[in-house]
């Protein structure tokens, strides 16, 4: 088959260019696949991290994509679909997470689908976290320039239905990120980290924004006892200050090691790996790579009910769910996981990891493709 994909690669950096990264490797070994990618993704003044490409401490997979659409020019809109059509692809395949590329790639996507060419686009989100009032009339007008979808939770399908009642949509997890290298050994993790080698060590990893609960996690910290720490790794999306004033009034706050900045992908097994549990507070969400990388590391995990968290980490059994999202139900829940036996959610980990394959998502995609 021939196939174009449209998205955020090399040398952009974040989890939705090791996405792509990942799919296009599989893609690519019994199919025709060209990769395209932004000239600019975000304008600078709407990106509120330091920088969207990869520094050098990224292991990051080069992909050669070719740079086609400039999201904040329209002119390149109409470029990107003509040149995409030029190659005439069976197959269109896309990310969409935000309204903000609604315009430009819905216009791609309409002009591809009159071309003959089928669209598919991989959907993480449909009703954002946090909600504008332009965000429902812009992804429902982009919705429609598609023939089908992939929603990686049943809370993002809803979603869709509720927009487009008529889409065609399949049902497949988040597959599992298998680039970040191996677990180092516990102590040796905690000692490069610089923080305490007998605590209960709680990791919060990934992009650091208000829908995540943070402060909440940092709230629940207050209210357990001295023997319990906390890792917070990833880079803030907005100030930090807020929490940490909130973290002068834990009791014992030098408990908890802040790493506030982008974590390169050559870090990311020594947060992982010195951590008992990966906690994701979130106040809403859709599904989480943050899953992803805790399997990878066989990492348990502990999360709110909300979204499609519940079908990634309670279903299969590879940690525990908080019933509320509060502070209190956080730190009691945490209580339990340690009361728990840790190995059984390894075991269950090691399970799912069999069958959450970028072979089986890729081969979910094309079926889907031909049934359109």
């Amino acid at each position: 088959m021939k196939i174009a994909m449209l998205s955020t690669f090399y040398p952009f950096r974040g989890g939705i260019a090791q996405f792509n990264a990942n799919l296009y490797e599989v893609l690519k070994k019994n199919n025709e696949v060209l990769a395209y990618t932004f000239k600019r993704q975000y304008p600078d003044f709407l990106f509120p991290g330091k920088t969207q490409y990869i520094i050098p401490d990224d292991n990051a997979r080069p992909v050669e994509s070719i740079p086609i659409l400039d999201t904040a020019n329209p002119f390149s809109y109409f470029n990107a679909a003509k040149k995409i059509n030029g190659t005439k692809p069976d197959l269109l395949i896309m990310k969409y997470w935000m309204s903000y590329f609604a315009p430009s790639l819905g216009t791609v996507a309409q002009r591809s689908k009159k071309n003959g060419t089928k669209v598919i686009t991989i959907l993480d989100n449909v009703i954002p976290h946090e909600q504008k009032f332009f965000d429902k009339p812009l992804t429902t007008w982009f919705l429609k320039q598609n023939n089908g979808f992939v929603a990686m939770s049943e809370s993002v399908q809803n979603d869709l239905s509720t927009l487009l009642p008529r889409a065609k949509s399949i049902l497949k997890p988040h597959p599992l990120y298998n680039h970040f290298g191996n677990n180092i050994g516990m102590a040796e993790a905690r000692q490069a980290l610089e923080i305490d080698l007998n605590k209960k060590t709680i990791l919060f990893f990934g992009l650091i924004r208000d829908y995540k609960g943070l402060d909440l996690l940092i709230d629940a910290i207050s209210m357990l006892d001295a023997d319990y720490q906390l890792i917070i790794a990833g880079e803030s999306y907005g100030s930090f200050d807020k929490y940490s004033e909130q973290i002068k009034n834990v009791n014992h706050p030098e408990r908890i090691k802040i790493f506030n900045r982008y974590i390169g992908d050559n870090e990311v097994p020594l947060f992982f790996s010195a951590a008992d549990v990966c906690v994701l507070p979130y106040r809403s969400a859709t599904q989480s790579g943050i899953t992803s990388i805790a399997y990878h590391f066989e990492l348990p995990l502990i999360a709110t009910n909300t979204g499609g968290l519940k079908e990634s980490i309670e279903k299969p059994g590879v940690g525990l769910m908080i019933p509320e999202i509060s502070s209190i139900s956080i730190a009691k829940t945490i209580e339990r996981f340690y009361k728990e036996d840790r190995s059984m959610f390894i075991s269950n980990i090691q399970k799912e990891k069999k069958v959450l394959s970028w072979e089986h998502f890729a081969e979910a995609i094309l079926s889907f493709a031909k049934e359109l």
